[in-house]
């Protein structure tokens, strides 16, 4: 049987999803503002991205930036997401709740799992902020979840790649480990290589020039000033190409 590595592309628009499946990627994941680190789209994105991108999507379930100890009424508005999600056949959802002593907050997450199947579950990289990865690692084995996402507890997956392939070698056949944070065309195949992983996850973007001629120099939309209007961060087919490239080779050299 032909050997096959997954490519998840990070993305958050409908122009992005098109531009990352004409680069190949085999899956989505879905988010609004990832310059947060992901929260829940907007469901015109789910509805017309779920409609017209005919690889899966998994859909991002966080109510909002920042940390991921949620209050009830964040909680209650997840349940209310999860439902929302089902009706546009999604593929699946991406969570992550955790306690205040920084383990995995098994009975609320239990909560989520059960209302949102039968999708599948990823457990996003909350995963990175718990206090310890083993013992995260073996609370969402139990909770049956597909796989988790992480860059090693570490700012970037180069940075925690022996981790990453601790967690792999932990995990087994049980759940799948996902690398994600700064996988790239340059390093996607020694990723894959040094952590044995079968699925990757990246983002792969790029800028683009606004098509606004007119631009009114004396203000702006950013609050901190820094975000630029005309100048937006959209996916990149080319460098989704070229990461697939990389994966293939990756696997060739495996054979």
């Amino acid at each position: 049987m032909e050997e096959k590595i997954i490519l998840e592309a990070c993305v958050d628009s409908v122009e992005s999803s098109i531009a990352a499946r004409d680069g190949g990627a085999d899956r989505i994941e879905l988010c609004a503002d990832l310059l947060e680190g992901g929260t829940t789209p907007p469901a015109g994105a789910i509805s017309l991205i779920c409609k017209h991108v005919k690889i899966p999507i998994m859909v991002m379930v966080r109510p909002r930036g920042g940390d991921f100890c949620y209050s009830e009424l964040e909680f209650e508005e997840m349940k209310l997401e999860i439902e929302y999600i089902k009706k546009f056949n999604a593929a699946g959802i991406v969570l992550g709740i955790l306690r205040e002593d920084g383990t995995v907050d098994t009975e609320r997450t239990k909560t989520l799992v059960e209302l949102a199947r039968p999708m599948e579950i990823t457990f996003h990289r909350a995963f990175d902020m718990t206090r310890d990865p083993f013992e995260a690692l073996d609370s969402l084995i139990g909770l049956g979840i597909e796989r988790v996402l992480t860059s090693g507890q570490e700012l970037n997956v180069v940075k925690g790649i022996s981790t990453i392939k601790k967690l792999v070698e932990r995990a087994g056949d049980k759940i799948i480990i996902m690398p994600g944070g700064g996988v790239n065309e340059m390093n996607a195949a020694d990723i894959i290589s040094k952590c044995g992983v079968k699925e990757i996850h990246a983002s792969a973007r790029k800028k683009k020039e606004s098509r606004m001629k007119f631009r009114n120099p004396r203000t702006t939309m950013s609050s901190s000033g820094n975000m630029p209007e005309y100048e937006l961060i959209t996916t990149s087919t080319a460098r989704i190409k070229a990461i697939k490239k990389a994966v293939v080779k990756s696997i060739t050299a495996r054979q």
